[in-house]
């Protein structure tokens, strides 16, 4: 009876704590993107600041984003992205081929802005339901439409393709890229 009792218990208190912390979608939507921004802004912090400005030249890695822009770049496409799944102006200036602001030029300038646009992403996560998600909403590059949440998708899969790059980047440097440690 004491056993019975004592296992009862756990599981009514297990029960109440899932309840309590129970899956949203926004969560779901929230932890996918956790993932992309870990890997890369830990990579970005990795990168010596004099190794910014690098980008392969031979072959055809000729025009290139050097490594710097590849930042500049996730972190405006994130603003794009983020401020549709918002239905906001994004607050930023994309640049020439999203590549953001020229005044942007420095490591700790490029980090920054690279974290910000992550914690500008997961407010855009915060919105998502299962009632919206499939809203369609102006495409943040300009024609046609798209659903909020492939919208919200964006930098993740966005930001794993150019972080493969700047693995890279990385690697013809010399820096171990932390998630490889």
């Amino acid at each position: 009876m004491k056993y019975s009792l004592a296992i009862s218990t756990a599981l009514l208190t297990a029960a109440s704590i899932h309840a309590a912390d129970s899956p949203t979608l926004a969560k779901f939507y929230d932890a996918q993107l956790r993932i992309p921004e870990g890997e890369v802004v830990s990579l970005a912090e990795a990168m010596p600041a004099d190794k910014y400005e690098f980008a392969p030249s031979a072959g055809a890695f000729t025009g290139v984003r050097t490594f710097l822009q590849q930042v500049k770049h996730i972190a405006t496409t994130n603003y794009m992205v983020c401020a549709a799944v918002q239905q906001q102006k994004p607050g930023i200036e994309v640049g020439k081929n999203e590549n953001g602001s020229d005044s942007i030029k420095t490591k700790d300038a490029a980090v920054k802005y690279l974290k910000d646009s992550f914690a500008y992403c997961h407010k855009a996560m915060d919105l998502l339901t299962p009632a919206n998600q499939l809203e369609m909403l102006p495409s943040p590059f300009g024609q046609g439409q798209m659903a909020r949440g492939a919208a919200a998708l964006a930098p993740v899969w966005h930001t794993f393709d150019h972080y493969g790059q700047m693995v890279v980047y990385a690697r013809m440097n010399g820096v171990i890229p932390p998630a490889s440690r």
